[in-house]
């Protein structure tokens, strides 16, 4: 016959664990024996039961002071109290520790196996509500995975159109350029200015496969590479120096404010690229004579970077989309026809590859502030921090 139960007894009384053990075992219990506390403890640490019959007075422990650590070890272990005084206060204590039921000295044997029948009964109850909860978590999981599934693949997809899209115009401009210079139909003094274009579209067809590559580097989460500590005003300087010749070009004020330098656990590179495509962005929706304002400063734990401009602004509907791949407002296309749309898609993935977020302030006609938070070095870089908390 199929074993009915594990059941730990726990009595002082040799007599009472005897007779109980034999009432148990003639029903097909497996019971084990144990005359004290600290023995129940012991055996507990090497073997689980379902039900544990437990003396309130033993030599070493009270019975009641077992229940904490018997729910520790497994909550969903049934204890029954034996008690020869029962009193409403014991009762109350017991219950309130863990207890399910109680049984009263002397007891017959039916009271015993009807007790233990009702313990295991309901231990079976909440198993099964257990597993009924761990299958509707793993099913609610599997979901999820499906539905992230789904997504992804609907954005490759869309992903790989805009791709071929952004591709195809510059390539199919500069394959009609080079067949109109290969079947004659260029005259000689316009060969020159034939050639320039088509340089300048292959320009742009290089810049958007870098774009496409750090944004796939950006979007990996199998970095090969290590994390360095760096010195973000010190990349910030490095990056003005190089687009200081655009702004000047457009005759655009460069302010630059650095409250704090603070370091950084990051790849140089991609801190590089951050600061240059918001810097250049804003030099290059700037109108000629604006300004550009570039601050740095460090508080609580984050280094904060802002880039703010006098450009053609952004109007707020638009201001969810523009980290989107490939988007540009209408207002951008119009001021600069040509341009990849990946530059702020660029800009929130290397954040987030770093623990860090960006938030944009924008008014059109009167200019965009881009604000962005990075965790310091020194405030556990290895740790994503959160910045509302």
């Amino acid at each position: 016959m199929e074993n009915q139960g594990h059941i730990l007894l726990v009595d002082d009384e040799p007599g009472v664990r005897a007779a109980c053990r034999r009432v148990l075992e003639a029903e097909q219990y497996h019971v084990v024996m144990a005359s004290t506390g600290e023995e129940a403890l012991s055996v507990l640490q090497e073997q689980a039961f379902d039900l544990i019959l437990l003396d309130v007075v033993m030599p070493d422990i009270r019975g009641i002071d077992l229940l904490e650590p018997i729910q520790k070890h497994d909550p969903d272990t049934v204890c029954v109290i034996i008690t020869g005084y029962a009193t409403v206060e014991l009762a109350v204590e017991a219950t309130k520790a863990g207890a399910y039921s109680f049984l009263s000295k002397p007891f017959s044997s039916d009271v015993l196996l009807l007790t233990v029948k009702q313990g295991l009964e309901k231990r079976r109850l909440a198993l099964e509500a257990r597993r009924a909860q761990a299958l509707e978590k793993e099913a609610a999981k599997l979901t999820r995975a499906k539905e992230e599934m789904e997504r992804l693949d609907r954005f490759k997809s869309t992903f790989t159109l805009s791709v071929a899209h952004e591709l195809r115009a510059p390539l199919t401009a500069i394959h009609s350029l080079l067949t109109a210079l290969k079947q004659g139909y260029i005259p000689i003094e316009q060969m020159e200015h034939i050639l320039t274009r088509a340089t300048v579209r292959v320009d742009e067809l290089l810049a958007l496969v870098d774009d496409l590559l750090r944004l796939a580097v950006a979007k990996s989460d199998r970095q090969t590479r290590k994390k360095k500590i760096v010195p973000l005003a010190d990349l910030m300087e490095e990056t003005l120096q190089l687009l200081t010749v655009e702004a000047d070009s457009k005759e655009i004020k460069i302010i630059c404010l650095i409250s704090q330098r603070p370091l950084v656990e990051a790849y140089p590179d991609q801190m590089t690229q951050l600061w240059s495509n918001l810097i250049s962005n804003a030099i290059k929706y700037t109108p000629p004579g604006g300004n550009v304002a570039i601050g740095l400063d460090e508080n609580d734990g984050w280094a904060i970077g802002t880039v703010e401009d006098t450009g053609i602004g952004i109007a707020l509907e638009e201001q969810d989309k523009i980290f989107e791949e490939f988007y540009r407002t209408p207002q951008a296309r119009q001021m600069q026809p040509r341009g990849t749309g990946l530059g702020l898609a660029l800009v929130k993935q290397i954040l987030e590859l770093h623990g860090g977020t960006i938030e944009v302030s924008s008014e059109p006609g009167k200019g965009s502030r881009f604000s962005f938070w990075l965790p310091v070095a020194e405030a556990n870089p290895n740790k994503t921090k959160d910045r509302r908390s």
